[in-house]
């Protein structure tokens, strides 16, 4: 039996393939999704062959993530009940397609995902994977194996000498695109306690926006031989009226000579022969 793991690298698929092994007798073969998470998938290819897989392919994904996922979100306005931006909704699809290619270039006959038993990642996976095949097999190790936790795992993963990155002390997980960020698990999902600060490869300062390109200012009016400077256009409420219903363009009330820029509109009825019009 021959099966396709959707491998990340962290820990729930990095202790996947070691119980997949020892519970199906099969070949596992990692398959990485470059779709902009900015991780190092040349390394986590070396460590899926280190832990036991019998191969692993990286596929770099992110013109399709980009072109047929994300585009077409943003341009539907997809949010979910106006609030949550579909960041990870939107890769599993995209990640699923490629899976199944490898599979079907593999001849395997099951796939396995590190979607966990009570959120919405496994049902993107498993539909995305039965709409290329629908005969596939697949195997969600958090709805079939023993462990119960994220602490149990990590247990696991030092007993077998696995090199994960997760912690007690960061039991949470990690999952990045090009188009957001998320953590799920352990601290996090207890809503009385506050959230520990971002892992230092989250945190990023934002450089400098550089300086925006403005107009030229104004010519300086204190300036040698400049028109000096006008202190007495008139405000809109004392501007002149004539009596006949026009309002002419009005010069600077202070007698310098020069048109008030805010009184250069004219009424929408009237005329400069002073005749209302209708």
């Amino acid at each position: 039996m021959k099966i396709v793991l959707a491998y990340s690298g962290g820990l729930d698929t990095s202790v996947a393939i070691v119980w997949l092994q020892q519970k199906y007798d099969a070949e596992i073969v990692g398959f990485c999704s470059d779709v902009g998470q900015g991780e190092d998938l040349e390394a986590a290819r070396k460590k899926a062959l280190r832990t036991g897989a019998v191969s692993c392919h990286v596929l770099d994904q992110r013109d399709e993530f980009v072109q047929d996922y994300v585009f077409p979100a943003i341009r539907a306005g997809a949010v979910y009940e106006g609030e949550y931006f579909l960041g990870t909704a939107l890769a599993r699809p995209c990640i699923a397609r490629g899976m199944m290619e490898v599979a079907a270039r593999e001849g395997a006959t099951a796939i396995a995902h590190g979607a966990t038993g009570k959120g919405n990642d496994q049902v993107r996976f498993e539909l995305g994977a039965y709409w290329f095949n629908p005969s596939i097999k697949v195997i969600a190790p958090w709805r079939e194996w023993e462990f119960k936790s994220r602490s149990e795992l990590i247990a696991f993963a030092a007993e077998k000498k696995i090199p994960v990155e997760a912690s007690s002390a960061k039991p949470y997980s990690i999952d990045r695109n090009l188009l957001h960020t998320s953590y799920e698990g352990g601290i996090l999902e207890d809503p009385d306690a506050e959230p520990p600060p971002a892992p230092a490869a989250c945190r990023r300062r934002r450089p400098a926006s550089p300086s925006r390109s403005r107009s030229p200012p104004r010519a300086d009016r204190s300036a040698p031989g400049a028109d000096p400077p006008c202190a007495g256009t008139s405000p809109p409420a004392a501007r002149r009226r004539d009596p006949r219903g026009c309002r002419p363009r009005s010069s600077c009330a202070g007698g310098c000579g020069r048109s008030s820029t805010a009184s250069t509109r004219w009424p929408r009825r009237g005329s400069c022969a002073g005749r209302r019009t209708r």
